[in-house]
């Protein structure tokens, strides 16, 4: 009598214990799915393809879907930053680039900083002849650290390269530090419809950047247009970076610190009192582009990544009021 009750006893707790497992199981899995449902609907609402950046790297899918594609940039390094999307013709490497586009770079760079310009410029005539037939298909604006930009752009099924050319303190690319990347596009279409803008910004090298500059504080989704492009003094096209200025932000500063070959421009630390908020970043003619942003009250500049942008009219500010 005395066994059974002890065996009945210890059936009773197995049943408990049993009940308990299944219990927070099941809890366990509905947490599971809560947290799995939140994330689904956070991508799904975004449907946004994140690069995170933490030293000189891009993390990111190495295969992405074509059409159009929001990426979701997070710099979490202590230096400014974008990423250039860039096609070149079929055959092409990253391999090739690195062999063939970064020494002149790298060495013309070198001299242009030791003030030597005439052998700096010598050197950049070394470049490939297929490095003329890249196309640039859009990306980020420069992005100050800590900050998070939102671009979208189309894209074809191919293979791409991803770069940050902004230099080091010492003059050096990022590029030249691993800031390039494969990603391909690939024939799966995202279904990402094209995004409606409710400011629209035109650039061309001949009327440079035209925009309704009444913008009112909040989210805004900027279209930019490229009326034309062309290969600038420093042997790139125009794009459009969106900065808030500071009291204490220096406009002719800022203007020549746009000029990668100027030996000091695209060089960290970016000017004191600017604070990059992305943009897209070159496009062939024709093409658009989008970037959406929050905009605080204050002081803002739209520019470009040319020589001299405010000669170009690349260069406008803008208030958002109260």
């Amino acid at each position: 009598m005395k066994t059974q009750t002890n065996l009945s006893r210890f059936k009773t707790i197995i049943l408990l214990l049993l009940n308990t497992i299944i219990i927070i199981s099941l809890q366990s899995c509905k947490s599971d799915q809560k947290q799995n449902k939140n994330e689904d609907s956070s991508i799904l609402k975004k449907h946004t393809i994140n690069i995170l950046t933490e030293n000189m790297d891009f993390q990111m899918p190495d295969t992405i879907p074509s059409g159009w594609n929001t990426f979701g940039y997070k710099n979490a390094s202590p230096q400014t930053h974008f990423f250039l999307i860039d096609k070149y013709p079929d055959g092409i490497t990253i391999q090739n680039v690195i062999d063939e586009v970064g020494p002149p770079f790298d060495n013309g760079m070198k001299l242009l900083n030791e003030g030597k310009t005439e052998e700096g410029y010598a050197e950049f005539g070394k470049l490939p002849a297929w490095f003329m037939e890249m196309k640039n298909l859009g990306g980020s604006g420069l992005i100050s650290p800590g900050l998070v930009s939102e671009t979208t752009v189309k894209l074809d099924p191919g293979y791409y390269i991803i770069e940050c050319y902004v230099k080091m303190s010492n003059g050096v690319f990022h590029t030249s530090m691993g800031m390039a990347k494969v990603v391909i596009v690939s024939e799966v279409n995202s279904g990402n419809m094209e995004p409606e803008a409710d400011i629209e910004i035109t650039i061309s090298s001949t009327d440079g950047i035209s925009f309704n500059d009444t913008i009112s504080k909040g989210e805004h989704c900027f279209s930019v247009f490229y009326k034309d492009q062309i290969a600038h003094e420093n042997f790139i096209g125009h794009d459009i970076n969106l900065a808030k200025l500071e009291e204490n932000a220096n406009l002719d500063e800022l203007n020549d610190w746009m000029d990668w070959s100027n030996p000091k421009g695209l060089m960290e630390p970016a000017p004191k009192g600017v604070t990059f908020l992305g943009g897209v970043n070159n496009m062939s003619e024709g093409q658009k582009g989008y970037f959406t942003v929050n905009l605080e009250p204050g002081r803002y500049v739209l520019i470009s990544e040319v020589p001299n942008p405010a000669s170009k009219n690349m260069m406008k500010t803008f208030v958002v009021p109260e």
